[in-house]
């Protein structure tokens, strides 16, 4: 390791408060009340969906509880990574790492792409592919700039996008109708019966997008002002708010009108409303403009927790320590954003790669997303129930409520929905192997030099 590893240049600064948390918190992962859930309405129909997003909820309240031990306790940019090489060695780590790392390189270019539907629907001449790297370019650009401006966007954007979705809901429900809701909801069947089981499960991976990346708050860590009391604040009301904006925008978008088209599109608000107001009216006009503010939330507030990820792999080897420097100027690790980017540029530009399986770009992105979000899952739940036997003295500023029940319970729902996700999408599944498996081999090469690295860290700091 070189003089500067250890100097400032591989130092984030400490500056956001609980309020800018919370919006990071709600602001990652706002966007997937906009689009992408309805998607599972395709499979398992509306009263079918709404029992599985129930479930996840469930999970997600009861993972987010207990993850808060492990981000306040080990207040670190690897957020996870930094939870499972603690907990299980450099072999936990990297396979934490990537999963991150994939979830969270994965996400942006979905979200992208629905950046760029929203758009089309203002002007249909404009290419979704074009918009999509216009936002890419746009928010690298503002989120090198620095943390603190970054973070008091995402907050303004996230109270525009609470508002606009309150806003939806107001304005369909003169239209709502639960009998719109319920016609062919099971399915396509209007009884249940053992037949909508499978397409409940196969519709997860679109209830998870509801949730996903909220733990990205972890990756903050390091540049909150006091994570040990501001971090629960914003994971806890953060997955509260998503739960109630989750349940009411499904409710109302699906009783709008026929819900059947809306499952395979990436506006489905938009959709919803031109149903109850018409294609010429101000509202929708409206939805359509205030409806970018959660797009543009997450993905904006994703491309933070992606590159605070490259950035602490990085720092600890597990990437090139070229991705480990900071912007001298704007101490954000300029190098991780740019990175993350071109991968995400990359993916939307590569349709015909990622469009496999009879599914859409944006369905087989998400999927891929949502794989190396279910595999950190388990992995921190192990993490947790690992460091409480063999750091029992370790200092946990918050405590899970009702361990074991609560870590168990998270536990339990993401291997159900990981064994599930492998059966209803083994091609993908099989690319997600394939990447871990291409970073593990560069992690197996590097082995020698991080050992290095370590060593040469542990002198300096024996002197």
């Amino acid at each position: 390791m070189d003089a500067s590893s250890s100097g400032h240049d591989h130092v984030l600064k400490p500056v956001l408060n609980t309020l800018q948390l919370w919006g990071i918190a709600v602001g990652l992962v706002i966007s997937g009340e906009y689009f992408g859930w309805s998607y599972g309405w395709a499979s398992a129909g509306t009263l079918g969906f709404t029992v599985t997003a129930l479930f996840i909820a469930a999970m997600y309240t009861t993972f987010i509880f207990s993850f808060t031990e492990l981000t306040t306790s080990i207040p670190h940019a690897g957020g996870p990574f930094a939870y499972s090489k603690r907990a299980f060695g450099p072999v936990g780590g990297y396979l934490a790492g990537a999963a991150t790392l994939i979830e969270f390189v994965f996400a942006p270019p979905a979200i992208a792409l629905a950046i760029g539907a929203y758009l089309n629907v203002q002007f249909p001449a404009l290419d979704l592919k074009l918009a999509a790297l216009g936002a890419y370019l746009v928010f690298m650009t503002l989120n090198i700039v620095g943390v603190q401006i970054a973070a008091t966007f995402e907050l303004c954007v996230t109270l525009l996008a609470i508002f606009e979705l309150l806003v939806f809901m107001g304005v369909v429900s003169p239209g709502f109708s639960l009998a719109n809701f319920t016609k062919g909801g099971w399915s396509g069947s209007d009884s249940f019966s053992l037949a909508a089981v499978p397409g409940m499960f196969a519709a997860i991976p679109f209830a998870i997008w509801f949730f996903l990346a909220i733990e990205g708050v972890a990756m903050a860590a390091e540049e909150a002002k006091d994570p040990k009391r501001s971090i629960p604040v914003a994971y806890i009301t953060g997955i509260l708010t998503l739960v109630v904006l989750a349940v009411g925008v499904m409710l109302f978008a699906g009783g709008a009108g026929d819900w059947t088209k809306l499952s395979n599109i990436n506006d489905p608000l938009p959709q919803a409303m031109k149903l109850i107001v018409g294609a010429n009216s101000n509202w929708l006009h409206m939805l359509v403009w205030l409806g970018l503010f959660g797009l543009v939330a997450s993905f904006h507030g994703i491309i933070l927790g992606y590159s605070r990820q490259i950035f602490a792999l990085a720092r600890e080897g597990y990437l090139p320590t070229y991705f480990a420097r900071v912007h001298p100027r704007f101490k954000t690790p300029h190098r991780a954003i740019i990175a993350g980017g071109i991968v995400g540029i990359a993916a939307i530009y590569s349709d015909e790669l990622i469009t496999i399986g009879g599914q859409t770009l944006t369905a087989n992105i998400v999927t891929m997303s949502v794989f190396g979000a279910i595999l950190m899952y388990i992995l921190s739940m192990l993490s947790l129930f690992k460091l409480r036997r063999a750091e029992a003295g370790l200092a946990r500023p918050f405590r899970a409520p009702l361990y074991p029940y609560f870590p168990a319970f998270a536990l339990f729902g993401a291997l159900v929905c990981m064994a599930t996700m492998i059966y209803y999408n083994p091609l993908i599944f099989g690319i997600f192997l394939a990447l871990l498996a291409l970073g593990y081999a560069w992690f197996l090469a590097t082995a020698r030099r991080r050992a290095e690295s370590d060593a040469a860290v542990g002198a300096v700091s024996g002197r």
